[in-house]
């Protein structure tokens, strides 16, 4: 039996859905009259929330010098989109991370998906992107397709994921062939489904075809890229390697030069441990 990507999606929701603080926050965000103090209050009046966007905030991994110790000075600081950004962030990990999938190394799944996250705010820095920060959220969701995945139909996840690593064919197309659909679809679909903004769905679903992500395809591209230079155990791979294999529309879509991508690479390594401290403690 095949599944679609919707039916995957679908059936998701039933058991794991985003808190209501964040859809509070969307709406902020999305009324043409929201304001930094609205939104400082919606973020308030969740201590948990409020506790992790302060940790967040107050991180190496965003540098600011002296201590942010409100919401209302952190929307100040960051903008309205980033606290947003951060929120989603927070509240998708701590949904899912009491999730253990039969045949899913979940250690490891959140593993890459942080190094992915960083990657990909690294190589889009290095292109000059003003909101460079979205591609660390885009890159932390980017494979949670799979996650839906292993949920649901684990034993043919798994089965093609094995043929991909003997065979080395392409794993979206395996997934295709044996679930009825890829990790990207699935990430879509589900994005969708809980009506994320709609530039995180397109570019997820775009990531194995960043060409076909319009208007999207600059933040699909780097979020190929960072796939292909990431491998299951969240280490790099071979600069040589990740040239060869990935789509040669991901360059010329984002201009950037191998060499460049390479110092985003050593930035997103050397910020690892710190982000898996932040979001996910338990497996720091």
């Amino acid at each position: 039996m095949t599944h679609s990507a919707q039916d995957l999606a679908q059936r998701t929701t039933e058991l794991v859905t985003l808190p209501a603080i964040y859809h509070r926050v969307k709406q902020v965000i999305d009324d043409p009259d929201g304001s930094v103090i609205e939104l400082a209050k919606v973020v308030a009046a969740d201590p948990g929330i409020t506790m992790r966007v302060l940790r967040v905030v107050n991180s190496v991994f965003y540098g600011f010098p002296g201590k942010i110790e409100t919401m209302s000075r952190a929307v100040s600081v960051l903008g309205m989109q980033q606290v947003h950004d951060i929120v989603l962030a927070t509240t998708v990990t701590a949904v899912f991370a009491g999730m253990r999938p039969e045949r899913m190394d979940v250690h490891r799944y959140w593993r890459a998906s942080a190094m992915r996250g960083l990657l990909a705010r690294a190589a889009a820095k290095s292109c000059g992107l003003l909101d460079a920060e979205r591609l660390f959220v885009g890159g932390m969701l980017a494979d949670i397709g799979h996650m839906v995945m292993y949920m649901h139909t684990p034993q043919e996840a798994e089965q093609a994921l094995v043929e991909h690593r003997t065979s080395g064919a392409a794993l979206d197309e395996l997934e295709r062939n044996i679930v009825g659909c890829d990790y990207a679809a699935v990430g879509e679909a589900l994005l969708t489904e809980w009506r994320l903004p709609r530039s995180f769905a397109v570019s997820i679903g775009a990531q194995i075809d960043p060409a076909r992500g319009a208007p999207h395809e600059f933040e699909a591209s780097l979020l190929h890229l960072a796939r292909h230079a990431v491998n299951y155990d969240a280490q790099l791979e071979e600069s040589a390697r990740i040239v060869a294999n990935a789509s040669p529309a991901a360059w010329q879509i984002t201009r950037l030069e191998p060499q460049a991508f390479e110092g985003a690479c050593a930035e997103a390594s050397s910020s690892l441990a710190a982000v898996m401290g932040l979001f996910f403690p338990e497996y720091a």
